[in-house]
Order: structure tokens, then sequence, then C-alpha cells
């Protein structure tokens, strides 16, 4: 099965720290929860979070996560069409505050 998932996260909830180099760029590791048969009171599926360090017991949640569109036939809530994704904002611009 495939799943078209939106992502809104909090980017003042980023722990810099977590932030590391690698060959082509920066990245921060996030871990997605999804649950493809419950939606919470905003639609959301889920919820992101930093990658657990080790030691840790729970990563903080950074944002959420809404299934938009899937291949299945079982309905997710929203119309099951690609043509759905919304317009992702060029966060190249120097936008981000970090």
């Amino acid at each position: 099965m495939k799943v078209g998932v939106e992502i809104t996260i909090d980017v003042t909830k980023i722990d810099k720290t977590r932030i590391f180099e690698g060959k082509k760029g920066k990245y921060l590791k996030q871990v997605v929860f999804i649950d493809l048969d419950n939606k919470d009171q905003y639609g959301n599926n889920g919820m992101v979070t930093h990658a657990k360090n080790e030691g840790e017991e729970r990563a903080p949640i950074l944002g959420n996560a809404k299934v938009f569109w899937s291949d299945s036939k079982q309905e997710t809530g929203n119309s099951a069409n690609v043509n759905n994704v919304p317009n992702v904002p060029d966060l190249d611009d120097g936008s981000i505050p970090f």
C-alpha cells in the first residue's frame, strides 16, 4: 500500500544539537508514527518526533502527520487523489530559523 503523508513540524522545537553534518548537507533524523485507522480531533493520523538518542526514553514531539492520499480501497478521510498534494514552500530561501 502507498500513502501520501503531509508532515507539519514546529521548527522552533528542533534541538539544534541533533543536526549533523553529512556528505551533501546538514541532516536531522526524525521519526513518524502513523495510525491509518484513527485520527485525532484535527484530522491528524500521527506525530513526528526527533529520532531517539541513546538512553532517551522518549524523544520530543515536533509536530503532526496527516494522511492525505492512499492507493488502498479504504477511505483515508481525504480524497484519494494525488492532485491534493499541497504546495510546499521553498525552504532554501533562508526562512528556516537556524
